[in-house]
């Protein structure tokens, strides 16, 4: 029953999006915790060393995942060995839970981060909807994934565990909308967090590259304490 609260508050925050207009300013320098960015309750165990792990929550049909996207994916290139980047697609329904097992069956090829863009683009002006298996299966065959290999790991007991785990792991992280991003197990830094720590960030692409100031400094912040 929580995770349903959670699943349908998030849907007002993905669904209705950001009704801003206007110019844009710096984020602060220092951002505040329980403003820019909120600690967990109960910090969560990683396993990537003296590396920091950043988590993305997302989803491929939420809009704002889509727009985020390229600026998230040029701050964990310039981030390059100083985290380790993972991403969980969120559940949200039956019909849109072939997005989610598209996903997981991409990474577990090690072809997710390839893909994500093109996934992105044609999910978002592309012509496709992604809600049937027949469709996934056309779709990355048509963009040169093996169809069997792909459909094998689609159906397989791995991918199920993955879109299982992902619920627990949405509880773990307190995740009620998204994108959001965890650092290190500790912290929640978003987009819609930096739009409300900020009014005069006033269009939601000043929000998500300020909210990038912010990652960079959780990433500081995490590695002085991992020395």
């Amino acid at each position: 029953m929580r995770l349903l609260k959670q699943i349908l508050s998030a849907t007002v925050f993905c669904a209705v999006g950001l009704a801003f207009a206007g110019g844009a300013a710096a984020s602060p320098a220092a951002p505040k915790e329980g403003a820019e960015y909120k600690a967990l309750p109960a910090p969560q165990p990683t396993d990537t060393g003296k590396k920091v792990e950043v988590i993305e929550f997302f989803a491929y049909w939420c809009p704002h995942c889509h727009t985020f996207d390229p600026i998230l994916s040029a701050w964990v290139k310039k981030q390059g060995d100083n985290i380790v980047f993972k991403r969980v697609h969120v559940p949200y329904n039956e019909r849109l839970a072939p997005q989610q097992k598209l996903y997981y069956a991409l990474e577990s090829l090690g072809l997710a981060d390839a893909l994500q863009a093109k996934v992105l683009a044609a999910l978002h002006g592309g012509g496709q909807r992604f809600t049937s298996d027949d469709e996934v299966f056309d779709w990355v065959a048509q963009n040169g994934v093996d169809r069997q290999k792909f459909i094998d790991a689609y159906r397989s007991f791995g991918v199920a565990g993955k879109v299982r785990r992902s619920s627990a792991l949405m509880e773990n992280y307190k995740v009620e909308y998204w994108p959001l991003i965890i650092v290190d197990g500790r912290w929640q830094a978003s987009p819609s967090l930096t739009g409300e720590a900020n009014k005069n960030l006033t269009t939601e692409a000043a929000q998500q590259q300020a909210t990038t100031q912010v990652l960079d400094f959780l990433v500081a912040k995490a590695k002085a304490e991992k020395k």
